[in-house]
């Protein structure tokens, strides 16, 4: 994929622009219940697939959230967009905040979803071992996905989810995006950015909720808000697309 563009369409034809980045579990098509309730009229959303996912699912590379910001701007420089919102999902929000630092001028605002941290997402021991086996092992991968719902979702949900992420992920970047999201710190890197930022949460996510968002970005980010969602774990735009996309456009709007 060197100097390639990465895969990525454009959902609406509004003023409103912004880049997004999926979650470890999944490509752009995880978006897809959030793209039904978005305003084509006021917003343009590029969905685009990391390397190793979806359509890039064949795509070589380092697989690290540097990689997959340097590959999002060039996306950003394909469109023509001289400045954009970037909103990330978990392990996009990660690599959004990367964006930042790299291209200041043009990010305007972020959007984490569940987000991962500039600090990265420590793990102990076991949960290394859980997230590192969930590579080659679906039923691990599955008992994350519900562990980070609230143990809300039945079989099909739980089932579709592992599907779509063993189907469309390469054990290679499943493996490497893990100990890129989860381990490197930049955090001091972003201290005090006044970049507006909004976080959407799920009440229901145990690992990052609320009180996670509040000992990191809420900390780090002056111009940073909070808005949890009741009818959501660690997958809003799956589990609650309608009242996510509500957020979204209000906060660009803003």
């Amino acid at each position: 994929m060197t100097g390639r563009v990465l895969p990525y369409d454009v959902h609406g034809d509004g003023p409103g622009r912004a880049l997004v980045l999926h979650n470890w579990f999944g490509d752009r098509s995880t978006f897809d219940p959030l793209r039904a309730h978005l305003d084509e009229t006021t917003g343009s959303y590029a969905f685009l697939d990391c390397r190793g996912y979806g359509e890039a699912l064949d795509a070589e590379g380092a697989y690290t959230m540097e990689e997959v910001a340097a590959d999002a701007l060039a996306v950003a420089d394909d469109l023509g967009w001289d400045s954009f919102s970037v909103i990330g999902h978990s392990m996009g929000g990660k690599a959004a905040q990367l964006m930042l630092l790299d291209a200041p001028g043009r990010v305007r605002s972020l959007i984490g979803i569940s987000p991962v941290s500039a600090a990265g997402f420590p793990l102990d021991e076991e949960s290394r071992q859980l997230f590192a086996g969930a590579v080659d092992d679906p039923a691990l991968r599955r008992a994350i996905i519900d562990h980070t719902t609230g143990g809300r979702h039945g079989a099909p949900w739980l089932d579709a989810a592992v599907d779509r992420s063993v189907n469309r992920s390469s054990a290679a970047a499943f493996r490497s995006y893990l100990d890129s999201w989860a381990t490197a710190d930049f955090h001091e890197r972003v201290r005090d950015n006044p970049v507006p930022v909004l976080l959407v949460v799920g009440a229901h996510d145990p690992a990052l909720g609320a009180e996670a968002m509040e000992a990191t970005w809420l900390r780090w980010y002056p111009n940073a808000r909070l808005e949890v969602l009741a009818d959501a774990g660690h997958y809003p735009p799956e589990e609650n697309p309608k009242d996510l996309a509500r957020a979204v456009e209000a906060f660009l709007a803003a």
